[in-house]
């Protein structure tokens, strides 16, 4: 899957391409609204970046976490050096490890939450402005119905690609949506 970004001014023109999007056959899952104006985007019925994403939580995370690991695999080390194991055993070096993987990946994501997502940075200047980012999310057969409902829009200014969603995760968010139509 690939990410496309465009950024409008006007949250009345995002709600009309979101519904052009959703009648070429692009899901819910795969549109989202990155807005300052939270309270417009929920009026217009976007589906807005969530306040998770928003942050670069799961980013910083995943650097503590690889920082946690290497740091654990050099505790391990040291201890194999000093010859530790011999006489306490493996037991309390692999509680170590998994304390200190735990503890960087929850730092990571401490720090995370006080940073803007690392794939909207670039966008702050624009958003801070109150212009609206539209992210888009497709698969390879949906580029072409996005480009045409972007050929209709030439208010849309082209922002940009990136690194999409999973097409797993995708995938289970649209089967969620069914189940909820469904539950009663």
């Amino acid at each position: 899957m690939k990410r496309y970004f465009y950024i409008d001014d006007d949250l009345d023109h995002l709600e009309a391409v979101e519904r052009e999007l959703l009648a070429a056959g692009v899901s819910p899952p795969q549109i989202h609204v990155l807005s300052q104006d939270d309270a417009g985007a929920t009026r217009h019925h976007l589906h807005q970046v969530h306040s998770l994403l928003r942050q670069d939580t799961i980013h910083s995370g995943e650097i503590g976490a690889l920082i946690g690991l290497g740091i654990s695999v050099l505790a391990l080390v040291i201890g194999w050096f000093a010859g530790l194991p011999e006489q306490i055993g493996w037991l309390p070096f692999g509680f170590l490890c998994v304390v200190l993987l735990g503890f960087f990946t929850w730092e990571g994501g401490l720090i995370g939450i006080q940073a803007p997502n690392s794939q909207f940075r670039r966008f702050a200047n624009a958003l801070a402005q109150g212009r609206h980012l539209l992210i888009i999310d497709v698969e390879p057969a949906q580029e072409k119905p996005l480009r045409t409902v972007v050929a209709r829009h030439p208010r849309l200014e082209a922002a940009g690609t990136g690194t999409a969603a999973p097409r797993w995760l995708v995938h289970w968010q649209r089967r969620w949506q069914v189940f909820l139509q469904w539950a009663p």
